[in-house]
This record gives structure tokens, sequence and C-alpha cells, in this order.
């Protein structure tokens, strides 16, 4: 079954998607950049200064302005198509970065630098936003999970190897080459991302493009909170980043105190938490695939919190970098969980608007964890691990009886769902779905009864559903280019299936199909059923079948059978 090899092979699955391929190949470029780059930029402001405020001051100028505009970079990525906009924004990163390049080779000063440094902040927060969009897109339905995890895995391979690059770099040409790679990284991420095929659509779901930026932010905070178990999910990434704003602060004592690595324990520990995301990208598909989530969730942020807490007795750096790993499993486990449930669960009109809000959430988590933490440790560097590392899991015991609730409703819509999975297994068109992507198209689909004598398609009218039968008997009949009478084509009775024609080849019904008996049908919209096909691919087997079905109504049409060989990609193109 695909099923059970998407949770075994998950990560193979959905790198067969090209496009999938290829932004996650930009991201890994642009972010390995950037992240050499904050390395120069703090020893270029150190060396030009001399002062720790100037490289605090450079944290703040990338920093802030991600943290006040994040949710409006969902709005831009909304309202624009999104791959032209990555596309335009890597270009624009490009171009200040090498402005940035120039300023450090010529000892440009200080402000000058963090000028440059607040543009690219400012110009790059519709970037996640939009990448979190266009993964949905790329990645079949059943992958999502291992594409979101991916793409963690990306993020946290980046923290181990861009800091590293960047201060090999520094060493080789100085605070300027490290600039200019990052510039050149994200001409290079410019070119990958545009040979991605899958375009957006541009949408705008508030009242008019006069709508203010509050107000166009606050739909994204609304589409957050109508969802019990989408503001859950949200939560517990929340958390599990206000968690990391306290490492961020707290990595620095327990590096020279509880550890004796001195300053560079610091990057050790940091490497440990990137390390352990890409070791915890081989469990997390599985997790994400079964239905009962209340102990993936809860151990997750378990694994994240309690090892700072073990922390105390530890006094070896490599033991502490050993709990560091565990640490970093146990995040990309509930982030992952949260984007997935996001991207699932939000309109796809709003989904980019929507992860600026979470992006905005996140951001502002970190800050007051690093905010809280200095106040923490005036009581004791002990007395701050142990709270954080015992005090966050108590915390999130609380949210039990909603995990556990949100696991019974998500069991008893599997079970409601279950008859209708059934008659869609029993169809040779979705024979290689999974368990999930049947059960979204299940709760997709709508039970309709049909009396006898009742056409449920017309010949001529445009193509808007497809139908299964549950029941009765049906009859095909066609005019098709004779234009003479009606001529019957074939019956159809339980475990067969129709509509996919027209739908498929984007053209009016080709004949009339009417229930001899009553009826019962399961219809899926149109847009729905090519989601599913664009995820699944179509079968040899049934375009074959439709191929032979309209030559029996349109045997001159060729160009309506290579339209079906090459049925549409986007929902877009449905009758």
């Amino acid at each position: 079954m695909r099923g059970e090899s998407s949770k075994l092979g998950g990560y193979r699955s959905a790198l067969r998607s090209r496009d999938l391929r290829r932004l996650l190949i930009g991201q890994v470029i642009s972010s390995t950049g950037s992240w050499a780059y904050n390395v120069a930029l703090a020893i270029y402001l150190f060396e030009r200064t001399h002062s720790t405020a100037w490289v605090a001051a450079g944290s703040l100028g990338r920093f802030v302005p991600a943290l006040v505009f994040s949710a409006y970079g969902g709005v831009i990525a909304e309202r624009f198509e999104r791959i032209r906009l990555m596309v335009r924004i890597n270009v624009i990163c490009f171009a200040a970065q090498l402005a940035l390049a120039v300023a450090t080779w010529r000892h440009g000063p200080a402000a000058v630098v963090l000028v440059f440094a607040a543009l690219t902040s400012v110009v790059l927060i519709s970037y996640n936003p939009a990448v979190a969009a266009v993964i949905p897109q790329v990645a079949p339905e059943d992958d999502l999970a291992a594409a979101n995890a991916l793409s963690g895995t990306v993020d946290n391979l980046v923290v181990v190897l861009g800091p590293a690059i960047g201060a090999g770099l520094v060493l080789l040409g100085g605070p300027a080459l490290a600039v200019l790679v990052n510039a050149v990284s994200f001409a290079v991420a410019a070119v990958v991302v545009a040979s991605l095929r899958v375009r957006s659509q541009p949408s705008d779901v508030t009242e008019g493009r006069s709508a203010g930026p509050l107000r166009q932010v606050a739909v994204g905070f609304r589409a957050v909170a109508s969802s019990s178990t989408v503001m859950t999910f949200v939560a517990f990434s929340v958390i599990a980043s206000f968690v990391y704003g306290t490492d961020t602060v707290l990595f620095v004592p327990i590096s020279r105190i509880q550890l004796h690595a001195g300053s560079s324990g610091y990057g050790y520990l940091l490497a440990g938490l990137g390390i352990g995301g890409v070791a915890g990208a081989t469990v997390v598909n599985r997790l994400a695939s079964r239905p009962r989530l209340a102990a993936a969730i809860l151990g997750g942020m378990a694994a994240y919190c309690l090892p700072t807490a073990l922390l105390v007795t530890v006094h070896a750096a490599a033991l502490g970098v050993v709990l560091q790993v565990v640490r970093g499993a146990g995040t990309l486990v509930v982030d992952t969980l949260a984007i997935t449930a996001l991207q699932r669960s939000v309109p796809k009109e709003m989904v980019a608007r929507v992860f600026g809000v979470f992006f905005a959430l996140v951001l502002g988590a970190i800050s007051l964890g690093a905010l809280v933490t200095p106040l923490l440790l005036h009581a004791g560097l002990h007395v701050a691990m142990l709270t954080y590392g015992f005090g966050i899991p108590a915390l999130c015991l609380l949210a039990l009886p909603r995990l556990l609730a949100m696991d019974r409703v998500a069991a008893a819509r599997a079970a409601s769902l279950a008859p209708r999975v059934a008659i869609l297994k029993r169809l040779e068109i979705f024979t290689a779905a999974s368990q999930s992507s049947l059960e979204a198209l299940a709760g997709a689909a709508s039970e309709m009864a049909v009396p006898q004598e009742t056409p449920v398609v017309v010949e001529g009218d445009p193509a808007d559903a497809f139908y299964a039968v549950v029941s009765g008997d049906l009859e095909v009949s066609a005019v098709g280019e004779s234009g003479n009478k009606p001529v019957h084509l074939r019956s159809l009775g339980p475990g067969t299936y129709f509509g996919e024609i027209g739908l498929l080849g984007a053209i009016p019904r080709t004949a009339t199909v009417t229930a001899s008996t009553a009826c019962t049908l399961l219809r899926v919209e149109g847009r729905d059923f090519l989601d599913a096909l664009t995820n699944l691919s179509a079968s040899p087997s049934l375009l074959e079948g439709a191929q032979t079905r309209l030559s029996l109504t349109h045997p001159s049409s060729r160009a309506l059978r290579e339209r079906l060989e090459a049925p549409p990609s986007t929902p877009a193109a449905a009758g």
C-alpha cells in the first residue's frame, strides 16, 4: 500500500517533485549565505567600532524590521504571484547585499552598513510566508508533512554550515568577502526559484484593496483564531519559539559557567540544535501521519525542554552538545506539525497571509524569551535552567485535555469518512492513493440521491464535478458529432464513475448520464478532483479509458484527445 510506503519513504516521495527540489535548493543557497553574512556583519561592526553596542544594534537592525512588518509580509505574498515575488525579493536582496559588500570593503561607516542590513530584512519579510504557501502546491497531500520537515531540516542544516562558512570566508578575505558571497547566493537563488513551473493566483480576501494595513493583517489573525485546532498547534509552536528565545541568552552562561567551554561553546550548542533538527527529520513524517497527535506534540515539547533541566548536572561540553541534539529533534516535530496543520486547514487564498501572522508570532515569542531570561538569571543560572526545563513541559500538560479532544475528533472524523473512503478506494482511478489522500477527497465529497429518470449530467453543459456510483444504475447516451438522435453508449452501476472527461480536458460534457433507477452518488467538485489528480498523477488506465469513451462521441476530435493526454495540472482549468 502506498500509505505504508509514504510513512517509510515519504521524503523520497516528496523529493520526486521537481519544483520542491528546486525550492529547497534555493532555500539552502540563500539561507547558507545569510548565516555566513550574519557572522561577517557582527565581526565588521565590532572591528569598525570596537563596541558591543553596535553589534547589538546590528542584530536589532535586522530583527526588529522583520518582527514589525512580518504579519504584513504575508499580505504581500498573497497579493502577488508568489514565484515572481520570490525572484524579485532575491534580486533586490542581491543588490542590497552587493552595496553592503562595497561598503564593508571600503570600510564604510557602521550606520551605512546597518541601513543596507535593515533594507535586506525588510525586503525579506514576504519570502518565508511565500515559501510556506508554495510548499502545498509542489508537494502531494500525503507528502506535505515530509516536505515541511525537509524545509525545517534545511533551516537546521544551514545553522550548522552557514556560520562555519562565514567564519572561513572572513579569515580568507575579511567581512566583505562573506557579504559578497551572500549577495551572489541571492542571485543564484533567484535563478533557481525562477525555474519553478508552479504558479499561484494572486488574491485579496479583504473588501477591496483600499483596506488599511492593520485591517489586512487582522484577516490573518482571525483566520488563525477561527479554528481551535489550528490555534492549539500554533500555540505550541509559539511556546517552542519562546524557548528558543531563552536559548539565545542561556547558551552564553551555560557554555562559560556550566560546561566550561568558553565563548566558543555557544556555537557548539547552537550547532547541536541544528544537528538535532536534521536528525529529527527521520521520524517526524511518521508522527505526522498518525491520526492521534497528542503524544507526538507533548513528546516533542518534552524532548525540547527537559534536557535543559538535565544540563544542571552536566559539566562536559560534549554531553551538553548531545543534549542539544535531542532538543533540536523535539522542536522540529512541534514546528512541522504546526506548519502542516496550518497549510491543511487554512483556505488556499489565505495561506500566505496566515503564515505572515504565524511568523510574526514566532518572532515575537523569540523576542519575549530573550527579554525575560536576563531577569530570571538574577535568581541564578540553575534556577533559570530548571524553570524552563520543567516549567514549560508542566505548562504544556495543561493543554492535554484539549489535545485528547482533538484526537477524538480526528478519530471520529476518520470513522465517519470510512464508508466513502472504501467507495473511492475501489475505483481504479484512485488505486494508488494513500489513506490520507483518500480521506481528504472523501471529506470534500458530498452524497446525493438521484430519483429515477433524472439526468445527472447533460451533454454540452459545463463540466463541474466528478461522480462515483454508490448504488443504482445509470445510462450513458450522446448525440456526439452525428447531430442525430442520442445513442446509447453504456450502462453504469455501483463501483463505476463518470464526469472525468470534461474535467480532464477542460471541455463541456461529452455525454448525458441519466439515472435508470433511483441512485446514490458521491459528488466531488471539479477543483477538488483535479487537486487529487495533481497530487497522485492520473493513471494510464484512466487516460486510456477517457480517450476510448471520447472516441465514441467525438471520433474526429484529435485535439480533445491530445488534451486528455496532458490533463490540466491546476484546478483553474476545470470548466
